[in-house]
């Protein structure tokens, strides 16, 4: 079987290096940008502002191979999946975060947790179930 992925633009945060970009996402964060390449532009059509939506994107420069980690909620040793890392063997990123403005083939939102141009992956209309509790003892908001 052979995957292939599409990037359908970029996202723009004020991060540029991993000591300044923070741990996870935060919905009081800065202001960012995903930037849609034009040819996929169209599909923005039906979002809405003040809408909660899907993010996914691909770390990069990330190991790919460490299946235990330390978390850096804990500092204890943790197995890739329990943990909300960037180096993992797939880096995709996910946050689900509110439209704040849509102005042409740009999306704002607020509080992302990558590096300035990440690629962008897709955007998903988010669901109930996808949803943090922030009183959820598995909430990564702080």
């Amino acid at each position: 079987m052979q995957a292939n992925l599409n990037f359908i633009g970029k996202i723009e945060t004020p991060f540029h290096t991993i000591d300044e970009c923070p741990r996870n996402i935060n919905p009081d964060g800065p202001e960012c940008k995903l930037i849609m390449d034009e040819v996929y532009a169209s599909g923005l059509s039906g979002l809405v502002e003040g809408q909660e939506i899907l993010v996914l994107y691909w770390f990069q420069d990330v190991n790919r191979d460490s299946m235990i980690q330390n978390s850096r909620r804990t500092g204890k040793p943790a197995g890739v999946f329990s943990i909300r890392t960037p180096n993992r063997p797939n880096p995709i990123g996910a946050a689900v975060v509110k439209i704040e403005k849509i102005s042409g083939n740009t999306i704002t939102v607020k509080g992302l947790d990558c590096l300035n141009a990440t690629q962008l992956l897709d955007i998903k209309p988010a669901i109930l179930s996808e949803r943090i509790d922030p009183n959820s003892p598995n909430q990564f908001f702080k």
